[in-house]
């Protein structure tokens, strides 16, 4: 008997060391990256994944507890410049030798409203608790961070509760109790009841937030960081709410996902034709070309090229482009008016009308 359970230890104790091992010498299969990833990719594919693994999403799963580590480990590796180069030199051994494992919390108020999922043991009779007051603050974000998307990292000073000496009144309520007036006499009242509790004392402390703007969010879309709000003496803390505020573009305007931008061209490309490039919010240089008359006002739409759709990513909005005529400011010859006319060919024709487009 002694035997076998010595074997099933064996047997369980090479299974943990096994699943250890592989984890350690897989970090960049567990965030599903390859070993060139930019931090940026490694820390978009740590949101994704920390979302789907959450052990608060997979209740069924009993493993889902050690995944959730292991995807820890890996994002707080990887995403690190020191720690990732001595990773890829030597393994994790290397690592844990420089003692640079364990000194921080990946999951700490990572982007927002991430780990905050409910619980199938939540009762809606429970005793609400009170809570601190919600912070609404604006982010300006550039048009190349919200076609690209990118990782803001946010400082702020916020409050939090030490022990102080001493107890304190805490938790006050209101309670029904029976008081006796006399003999056989008996009353129902009300009466303020009070813990005692230990003391606590407001400290500011400096705290740094990640936040995540993602490609195609919108002006005014929210991101909600949980308990990072004003705190509560006798609960818990409110929440952060970070709202997009997109910034003026120099080239580009956007109305939902499309991009529009005006380009001024001279007399002679209206009339024989043109190529020039736009350079695109992420940098690339995108070719336009026309080889038949512009007039002013003519647009050219470039499907596929405007801003990422924020549900689905792979779908993009159109740009717009609407060209206007820079008309010399010289006097033309008599010489000259003659051959121009003589091309164009044109009737003389005046129009009048309003001006008004229905």
């Amino acid at each position: 008997m002694k035997i076998f359970i010595l074997i099933n230890t064996i047997i369980i104790n090479c299974s943990i060391l096994f699943s250890i091992v592989y984890s350690e010498k897989e970090f960049y299969s567990i965030l599903g990256v390859s070993e060139s990833a930019t931090t940026n990719q490694i820390k978009k594919a740590y949101r994704k994944l920390a979302k789907e693994l959450h052990p608060d999403k997979n209740i069924d799963d009993p493993n889902s507890g050690e995944k959730f580590q292991n995807l820890g480990a890996a994002y707080e590796v990887l995403s690190d410049p020191d720690k990732r180069k001595k990773y890829d030199d030597c393994g994790i051994e290397c690592v844990k030798k420089e003692g640079m494992m364990g000194t921080a919390d990946p999951f700490a108020s990572f982007f927002g409203d991430f780990f905050h999922f409910s619980s199938s043991s939540d009762s809606g009779d429970q005793k609400e608790i009170p809570r601190g007051g919600t912070i609404h603050m604006d982010v300006f974000v550039t048009l190349e961070e919200l076609y690209n998307g990118n990782f803001i990292e946010i400082t702020r000073n916020k409050p939090v509760t030490k022990e102080a000496k001493g107890t304190r009144k805490c938790n006050c309520r209101q309670e029904m109790v029976t008081k006796q007036l006399g003999p056989g006499r008996f009353q129902m009242m009300q009466q303020t009841v009070c813990d005692e509790c230990p003391n606590i004392r407001f400290v500011n402390e400096e705290k740094t937030l990640e936040f995540e703007v993602e490609p195609g969010m919108k002006d005014g879309q929210e991101t909600k960081f949980v308990a990072e709000g004003e705190p509560h003496m006798d609960g818990e803390p409110g929440d952060l709410i970070l709202k997009i505020r997109s910034l003026p573009h120099p080239i580009f305007e956007r109305k939902g996902d499309d991009l529009f931008t005006n380009v001024t061209i001279s007399l002679q490309d209206a009339l024989v034709g043109f190529n020039m490039n736009i350079e695109q919010l992420d940098g690339r240089k995108l070719l336009i070309e026309r080889e038949k008359i512009t007039w002013p006002g003519a647009k050219i739409k470039k499907k596929g090229e405007g801003m990422p759709n924020y549900e689905n990513n792979n779908i993009r909005g159109s740009l717009i482009i609407t060209f206007d005529v820079d008309f010399p400011k010289t006097q033309l010859s008599e010489e000259d008016k003659l051959a121009i006319t003589k091309i164009l060919n044109q009737k003389s024709t005046q129009k009048t009308y309003n001006g008004l487009h229905t």
